[in-house]
């Protein structure tokens, strides 16, 4: 009897890719805790919530245009693009140092994580086999949690020891390594168009993969909790005697590593739904238990937890917005899940950002009312499977 070995999906331009995001996540994340005193020095603290929302913004409104140019132009120069823009605005920081400079450049910051990522997916989709998407992708999501677990550590040692200034030239260093790597990779889009300007105009059609639009709403309330997490936990780690602010962005990466060795497999073996309604459970207690631990301590425990979750939940959610699409529209489905993703950091930050206004008191109780949002992803996955078994009975 002849046993079927399955091919290993860690091929060399699998690595490369994983390299390349490893090194894209840590440049913009590298500046992400230091941001909020950086705006204070600016004379602008009871706009922090903007700090966040703004980079959403333009990420969300890129979306259609890096999906529609994934899907025609190909997905290496639409990763290129995401970490060209990284590289500018890291540059660009210690030049335009007014209020309104700053927030101009978070919203241009916002077309990096626009591009890159929405090409990123379908170029795993294009050389991974179906089976093992989840796999795939939540090996490359580690790949992407790493670069987001060193980063904020070195741009607050680099803040601290050296300067800020210093801190946004080494973002632009990693997203340029990003770049190189990127450049040398084979295109995986098989019917690549030259690009043209007609690219770039939008209709109603392309914005949104209608198929996809399920996983976008999984995705938009779930991530909110990543909004909150960005704009309160660096000054409610200094509130806790916490010297580097990216002590809780390394915990909760390394927790969300760990659990992604197993995760994606796990999503592929049960079911996407299954595996996403247990990591949406676990960010909701890890909410609740960062809102209840007044001490390092419960913060590091509820950064642990929150990162199992969302390494629980991303790969289940990432495989599954695939399987909703069609292959000659991935670009579009991945676009679609990521203007949610977007639009629900975005609102997160915004809320939190407002609620919070510099009364440290508050973020406990912010952090409480946004496992009431979790919730409201976890009912309409069970409405959505409900109704799905009902239109195959």
């Amino acid at each position: 009897m002849e046993v079927k070995v399955e091919k290993s999906i860690y091929t060399f331009q699998f690595i490369l890719l994983c390299l390349s995001s490893l090194l894209f996540s840590a440049s913009f994340n590298m500046i992400i805790p230091e941001l909020p005193n950086y705006l204070t020095t600016l004379g602008g603290a009871e706009h922090k919530g903007l700090i966040i929302a703004l980079f959403t913004l333009t990420a969300g409104i890129s979306r259609p245009f890096s999906g529609k140019l994934t899907d025609q132009w190909g997905r290496v120069p639409v990763m290129a693009i995401g970490s060209i823009v990284c590289v500018l605005c890291g540059f660009l920081y210690p030049i335009l140092t007014t209020l309104s400079g700053f927030f101009f450049l978070r919203l241009i910051h916002g077309f990096s994580t626009g591009f890159k990522p929405t090409a990123t997916s379908a170029y795993v989709a294009d050389i991974i086999p179906s089976n093992r998407w989840g796999e795939a992708l939540g090996m490359h999501g580690l790949c992407f949690s790493i670069g987001g677990a060193v980063g904020p550590a070195i741009g607050s040692y680099i803040a601290f020891h050296f300067d800020i200034n210093t801190m946004f030239y080494t973002s632009s260093l990693f997203a340029f390594l990003s770049i190189i790597i990127v450049l040398n990779m084979k295109e995986t889009l098989m019917t690549k168009r030259k690009f043209d300007v007609s690219m770039l105009r939008i209709n109603r059609t392309e914005i949104i993969e209608k198929r996809a639009i399920p996983a976008g709403i999984v995705t938009l309330f779930s991530y909110s909790a990543y909004g909150v997490i960005l704009t309160l936990i660096p000054d409610w780690s200094e509130h806790l005697g916490i010297q580097n602010k990216g002590l809780f962005f390394a915990a909760y990466t390394i927790a969300s590593i760990c659990i992604r060795f197993v995760s994606g497999k796990l999503a592929d073996k049960h079911g996407r739904i299954k595996v996403m309604l247990v990591g949406l459970f676990i960010i909701s207690l890890s909410l609740a238990l960062i809102g209840w631990g007044n001490s390092i301590q419960g913060l590091i425990i509820g950064a642990c937890t929150y990162g199992i979750g969302t390494g629980i939940l991303s790969p289940a959610l990432n495989a599954w917005t695939i399987d909703l699409s069609l292959p000659q529209y991935r670009g579009r489905a991945v676009a679609t899940m990521y203007i949610a993703l977007e639009i629900g950091i975005g609102s997160g930050a915004l809320f939190a950002g407002y609620l919070y206004n510099d009364f440290i008191y508050r973020i406990p109780y912010i952090m409480y009312g946004n496992t009431a949002v979790i919730f409201i992803a976890i009912f309409y996955i069970f409405y959505w499977d409900k109704k799905k078994a009902k239109a195959n009975y």
